[in-house]
């Protein structure tokens, strides 16, 4: 294995890329999936009927608009931030609700994705023209460097659609303190939990049989053959998916049907794959209530309330700091 100085990479992907394709087991960073072509496959995915965690949302937020908009309002007015918005179609039924309300506030919706930030302004401004939106393209981790300059009044810190679940237990610790820290004390923070189930569910809810989550997790290898000159064949890989229902773990592999050397040009690098070697692409972790709030005590925020669909799902939570 060469020394990663001796290169100089381009971008964070290539870095990324070249460390987690030298590592031993190897892997790749889930964020990575998401661009143009990986933004359009999660929204078929969001459609799928496999996919429940986006209708159970749906669903908890249009019976409980009211109820948790109410939670956000603000004498002064209050800043809504929302990690990773991507189209934004759940968020809306919140925003309809408070401009209907009348409520004054700025919605900031964050994404990695320039593209999917541009198409959500867009569709806003011609949806709901009086709400007032300002876009901010960058990962949720240089977002919650700023997040502590929102002070001048009450902020209410978005993140819908389980992406706390993409970070192990320690990870969510960590990105639910920063959180903490950045926050004031009338502050609150409104996230998704997918919630335990039949193991089964789980699985289908990503390995549906028309293979658009194949598609979506083989997009890591696209964007390496396209933007870092790679020679990856996505034949001769098999998307793999599993469950453990002691842990809430669900897990994404790509994993190699052969032996074969994948040569990238862009990074100097060619690398071996035994038969059937996996290459760990995504976790997607599963919850209870006893878990969540053993992760807020974990990161000094307390939960004050939480919305479920009718079977319990999926939920959203409440948090405020402790």
């Amino acid at each position: 294995m060469k020394n990663a100085p001796e290169i100089t990479f381009d971008s964070a992907f290539a870095e990324d890329t070249y460390k987690g394709l030298n590592s031993d087991p190897k892997f790749l960073l889930s964020k990575y999936i998401y661009d143009k072509n990986g933004d359009k496959l999660f929204q078929k995915i969001m459609d799928m009927p496999e996919y429940y965690l986006t209708s159970c949302e749906f669903d908890i937020l249009k019976l409980n608009a009211e109820n948790i908009a109410d939670s956000f309002s603000s004498e002064n007015g209050f800043d809504l931030i929302e990690l990773g918005a991507g189209d934004g179609k759940k968020t809306k039924i919140l925003l309809k609700e408070m401009v209907e309300k009348g409520y004054n506030f700025d919605y900031l919706p964050v994404d990695i994705s320039q593209n999917v930030l541009d198409e959500l302004e867009n569709s806003l401004k011609e949806e709901i023209p009086e709400a007032s939106v300002k876009v901010q393209q960058g990962t949720y981790f240089k977002t919650l460097e700023k997040l502590s300059e929102y002070n001048s009044r009450k902020k209410v810190i978005l993140v819908l659609g389980s992406n706390i679940g993409n970070l192990s237990h320690k990870d969510a610790v960590d990105f639910l303190n920063n959180i903490r820290n950045a926050m004031s004390p009338e502050d609150m923070l409104f996230m998704g939990f997918d919630q335990k189930k039949h193991p089964q569910k789980i699985l289908d809810a990503y390995n549906d049989p028309s293979g658009i989550t194949e598609d979506f997790n083989k997009n890591l290898l696209v964007r390496i053959n396209s933007e870092l000159d790679g020679d990856f064949n996505l034949n001769n890989f098999l998307h793999w998916e599993t469950y453990d229902p002691e842990t809430g773990t669900a897990k994404s592999f790509l994993v190699s049907k052969k032996v074969q050397e994948v040569n990238i040009k862009k990074l100097d690098l060619q690398i071996h794959f035994d038969a059937w070697e996996t290459i760990h692409t995504e976790i997607s972790q599963k919850y209870d209530d006893s878990v969540v709030k053993w992760l807020a005590d974990e990161a000094g925020l307390s939960v004050e309330k939480s919305f479920g669909d009718k079977e319990n799902c999926y939920k959203n939570y409440i948090f405020r700091r402790q």
